[in-house]
């Protein structure tokens, strides 16, 4: 998937090889997962607090999804600490992922991550404000 900011690109330029390969499968996902629910208009890459994070601005169906590092992982998925979009996920899929309590999925390497589960978490995220 092209970049259409070259201030993102820039960001994920400069993480470290491993954490770039992971974040970009994070991020092709969010994409493909976007692109099969209509109902949530265009969705939008933007930089948050420095990460790449993507957003609904048409339809306003999203809560905020971030992607970056992670103190305790090379790096994750990051969803609004307010949303229960990370509990609700962590409730489905019960010791199956790393989680940081209410607001992220932590990884270290590229084959942890699992695309038929973080579906529904990416799919939640973004038709948050529609439910």
């Amino acid at each position: 998937m092209k970049f259409e900011d070259k201030a993102i690109a820039e960001v994920f330029e400069a993480f470290p090889p491993d954490t770039q390969s992971g974040l970009l499968k994070l991020r092709a996902l969010i994409f493909d997962v976007a692109s099969e629910t209509p109902e949530i208009g265009r969705l939008q890459e933007v930089l948050r607090w420095g990460q790449p994070s993507y957003i609904t601005p048409d339809r306003k169906s999203a809560t905020t999804i971030r992607l970056g590092t992670h103190k305790q992982a090379r790096f994750a998925i990051f969803a609004h600490c307010q949303s229960n979009v990370i509990s609700d996920y962590a409730t489905r899929f019960p010791g199956w992922d790393r989680i940081d309590g209410n607001r992220a999925v932590l990884f270290d390497t590229v084959e942890q991550i699992e695309p038929v589960r973080l579906r529904s978490l990416i799919k939640d995220a973004l038709t948050y404000h529609l439910r």
